[in-house]
C-alpha cells in the first residue's frame, strides 16, 4: 500500500463581509427595543384612560393600573343620560361634518385654480392664503366675534363652521395645490379635447386622479373641528349648542374635576375620530407626500 499524503485542515470560512448601510445585531436589539419602548409610551395615556373609564363611579380615585375585579359602565351610563352629552356629541358631528364638506370643495377648488390658471391677482391670493395662516387663533377670536354677532351667527352652527373654514382652508388649498401640480397639464388639455369644459375637466377627469390629497384635506378639516375649543368656548355659549370641546369643560369645577366622566367621554369622543381615520387612512401617506415633488 502507498502511504497517502496527510491531509490538512480546511481553513475556516472568512466572515462576511457586512453591506454598507446593513444592521449589526447590537444595533437591531438596540432598534427593536427603542421601537418598543415607544409603542409603550405611546400606549401607556390610552390604557390609563380606558382602565379608568371603567372604573366604578368613584374609582378614578385609585391611581392602581391594573384591570380591576368588578369593571363599571356606570360613568359611560352617567355621561349618556345625565349629561348634555348626546347633544353636544350631535352638535359636533354637525359642525366637524359642514366644515369637512365645505372645506374640501373651497381647498380643491381654490388649490386647482391657483394650480392651472394665471388671472389677475393671482399672487396676492396665494401670498393670502400664506398670510391667514401666521395669526394665531386668539388673536383672531375678537375680529371674528364681532363679525359674526353682527351677522346674527352668534350659538349658530353655521358661523362655527364658517370660523373653522378659516383654519383649515387656507392650509388645504396650498396642500391642493402642490398636488394638482403633480397631475400633468396634458390630462386636463385631453378632456377639453373632449369637449369639456373647465370645470368638468376638474370635476370628472382631475378630481378622481386627487383622491389621496382629497383624503388627507378631508381628515384635516374634520380634525379641525372636532378637537377645536377656543372658538367653539367663545362663539358657543348655550348649554344646548355646545360642541365636545366646550362642553367637557362642565366637568371641571374650580374646586372638583369628575374624572370618571371626563374618561368615559373621552374614550366616545375618540370613536368617531378613529373611524374618519380608518376610512381615510389608505391614502393620507400619498396624500400628504404627494406634493413634495414634482413630475
Amino acid at each position: 500500500m502507498t502511504p497517502t499524503a496527510p491531509t490538512t485542515p480546511a481553513a475556516p470560512a472568512a466572515p462576511r463581509a457586512r453591506r454598507r448601510g446593513e444592521r449589526g445585531p447590537l444595533a437591531s436589539i438596540g432598534l427593536h427595543a427603542g421601537l418598543l419602548l415607544a409603542v409603550v409610551i405611546s400606549l401607556f395615556p390610552i390604557v390609563w384612560l380606558v382602565l379608568t373609564s371603567l372604573k366604578p363611579r368613584d374609582g378614578w380615585l385609585s391611581a392602581e393600573l391594573t384591570f380591576f375585579d368588578q369593571p363599571s359602565l356606570d360613568n359611560y351610563a352617567r355621561v349618556l343620560t345625565a349629561t348634555e352629552f348626546p347633544r353636544w356629541l350631535l352638535n359636533s358631528v354637525l359642525a366637524a361634518g359642514l366644515t369637512m364638506v365645505l372645506g374640501v370643495f373651497l381647498a380643491a377648488t381654490t388649490g386647482y385654480a391657483v394650480s392651472r390658471f394665471r388671472f389677475p391677482g393671482h399672487r396676492g391670493v396665494m401670498w393670502l392664503l400664506l398670510i391667514t395662516q401666521m395669526f394665531p387663533v386668539a388673536i383672531l377670536i375678537v375680529p371674528l366675534y364681532n363679525l359674526m354677532a353682527g351677522l346674527g351667527l352668534l350659538n349658530q352652527i353655521p358661523g362655527l363652521v364658517i370660523a373653522y373654514m378659516t383654519i383649515a382652508v387656507p392650509f388645504c388649498a396650498w396642500m391642493m395645490k402642490s398636488y394638482f401640480d403633480t397631475v400633468p397639464i396634458e390630462i386636463d388639455q385631453a378632456g377639453m379635447v373632449d369637449g369639456l369644459t373647465p370645470f368638468g375637466t376638474f370635476s370628472r377627469v382631475v378630481l378622481p386622479l386627487a383622491r389621496p390629497g382629497i383624503a388627507v384635506t378631508a381628515f384635516y378639516c374634520f380634525m379641525t373641528a372636532w378637537g377645536e375649543v377656543g372658538y367653539a368656548t367663545v362663539f358657543m355659549t348655550g348649554d344646548e349648542q355646545r360642541t365636545l370641546g366646550a362642553g367637557l369643560q362642565q366637568f371641571i369645577g374650580q374646586h372638583w374635576s369628575d374624572w370618571g366622566l371626563m374618561t368615559a367621554s373621552a374614550v366616545l369622543i375618540a370613536i368617531p375620530a378613529g373611524a374618519v381615520f380608518l376610512l381615510v387612512q389608505r391614502h393620507l401617506v400619498t396624500g400628504l407626500t404627494a406634493g413634495a415633488t414634482k413630475s
